[in-house]
């Protein structure tokens, strides 16, 4: 399995630097609900301290985590993707400190730096296919059924 990508670390130093102009410090307490499937997608996070568990509903009482995310991660990527909506839910497993990035900002700064934009588009699809690949591994030891005999 490949390495974890951070968003912040991966992205070249004058592109992560512009980046930060837009960035807010935000926190969390323990149990919070960050984001629910299907809202409205608007902002991510980089969490700097604190995990998040991402889940899904699976039942109308029940949520299923499906990621957990800790310092350096990237929190939220459906800002990126029409119809700019929530895939999971996110939840504070900890206190959580944060930096918060309006998504318009964001895409005007790409605009203006589209060396900024092509950077954080490659460093967040790297981002998420390294999360696929990890689902994709919990998938298949949980469902892959040991065979006797062979």
């Amino acid at each position: 399995m490949t390495k974890a990508i951070k968003l912040l670390t991966a992205l070249p130093h004058k592109q992560r630097e512009r980046l930060m102009e837009v960035a807010k410090e935000v926190s969390f307490p323990e149990d919070t609900r960050i984001f629910e499937p299907g809202g409205t997608a608007d902002r991510f996070w980089v969490i700097r301290s604190g995990a998040v568990h991402l889940d899904q509903q699976v039942t109308p009482h029940r949520r299923v985590t499906v990621a957990s995310l800790g310092a350096g991660d990237l929190l939220g990527w459906s800002w990126l993707f029409p119809p700019y909506e929530w895939d999971f839910g996110a939840e504070a497993f900890s206190p959580v400190r944060a930096y918060e990035f309006d998504a318009s900002a964001v895409l005007a700064l790409s605009v203006e730096d589209p060396l900024l934009g092509l950077s954080l588009v490659r460093t967040v699809a790297e981002i998420l296919a390294h999360r696929l690949e990890l689902t994709r591994g919990k998938l298949l030891e949980q469902y892959t059924i040991p065979r006797r005999g062979l």
